[in-house]
């Protein structure tokens, strides 16, 4: 049995004549930049999350830069965040020149622990900046609140997040601002690199807009320093067919999540855990276990693919080392050593579940 880590080609095949249609429409129409499904596509994800703006760009790095560069984060000031994520949500806030202050995470969600962040506050601090790992909310509202104390942004790096509920509400509208990928693996994924920016805010909606277009709101005049950031009209329309099936398609990550827990529940592995103020849309599904080289070597003799997100904490990054240099977290560290990623998609079937699921215990044993 061959399985794959994401199969795109078993999604794209059940909806392959609406995608065909919407690629031949834009080829048609020779709009290929800002053409109208790129405004189609943004009115669809606004309505979606309930936020009053949203913003299509060019990659979710993108996105996070342009709520960094909207909310004047400059050389010098701090932002707090999370060690164990992907390198883009502190390289972003490292390249305006500002420091990525990491927190240690939580030991069950992998996310960022709430109860240690403001013991990082400091007077050069001006962001949060929460990441919503693997598909599950960070706990927003404490973090929320200590940023009212203390005057700071809060933006939520929601990349693996498209439909998380956060105590009922979609996560990517619920903070100052909020960065989305679309990058082809994610659970809403286009055919290249595309993202989004989210605000509630119509001033800050308007530099994030102005940021994204060459810091220009009339063409030639340039008001303020930005990038050339743009979604290809071609992703789209192809993400414009997908949104209708975001809901069905995480559902079915969660069942499918349900069927490899029920059938791990006794193997020697720490199984995802979902916290009450969260539903999980399982972007990964992640286990931890003590010798991990050992089952990825195991599995893939077995055409059993595997992933680590993520083997190296930020902190311990070689590119970033120098702001970080003899910080200690020793959960995310912990985490980073044991984790490991298997194949999760939609189309997942039963029968591959089973046969993942066996294989594992066939190596690590049951409790």
């Amino acid at each position: 049995m061959k399985i794959a880590m994401v199969d795109l080609k078993k999604q794209y095949a059940t909806i392959k004549d609406e995608i065909d249609s919407a690629v031949n429409e834009v080829i048609s129409s020779t709009q290929f930049i800002l053409g109208k499904q790129v405004g189609e596509f943004e009115g669809a994800c606004a309505s979606y999350l309930n936020s009053k703006y949203a913003f299509a760009c060019a990659s979710g790095t993108d996105a996070l830069q342009i709520c960094l560069m909207a909310l004047d984060i400059k050389p010098g000031d701090e932002v707090i965040t999370t060690p164990f994520t992907f390198v883009a949500t502190a390289e972003t806030i490292a390249l305006l020149g500002a420091k990525p202050v990491y927190v240690d995470i939580d030991e069950k969600t992998y996310n960022i622990d709430v109860t240690k962040i403001e013991a990082a506050i400091t007077e050069k601090t001006k962001a949060i900046i929460p990441v919503h790992l693997f598909g599950q909310a960070a706990d927003l509202d404490p973090i929320i609140s200590i940023a009212k104390k203390h005057n700071l942004y809060v933006i939520e790096d929601a990349a693996q997040a498209f439909g998380t509920e956060y105590k009922g509400k979609r996560v990517g509208a619920l903070a100052d601002a909020a960065a989305t990928s679309f990058f082809p693996s994610k659970n809403l994924g286009c055919y290249g690199d595309s993202g989004m920016v989210f605000t509630q805010n119509e001033n800050l909606a308007t530099k994030i807009k102005m940021i994204a277009a060459h810091g220009s709101k009339e063409r030639y005049v340039h008001e303020i320093l930005g990038l050339n950031s743009r979604m290809d009209t071609l992703q789209a329309a192809i993400l414009n067919v997908k949104i209708k099936y975001i809901d069905k398609w995480n559902k079915a990550r969660a069942n499918n999540a349900k069927l490899y827990s029920e059938k791990l529940c006794n193997a020697n592995v720490v199984l995802p855990y979902v916290a009450d103020f969260s539903n999980h849309i399982y972007h990964q599904f992640s286990i931890r276990v003590q010798d991990r080289k050992g089952l990825q070597e195991f599995l893939a003799s077995k055409d059993i693919p595997s992933a680590v997100h993520y083997p190296i904490p930020l902190h311990q990054q070689p590119a970033f080392k120098h702001l970080s240099e003899g910080l200690v977290l020793p959960v995310a560290e912990k985490v980073a050593k044991e984790i490991m990623s298997l194949p999760m998609y939609p189309e997942l079937s039963a029968e591959e579940i089973d046969y993942i699921a066996s294989s594992i215990i066939e190596f690590v044993g049951k409790k």
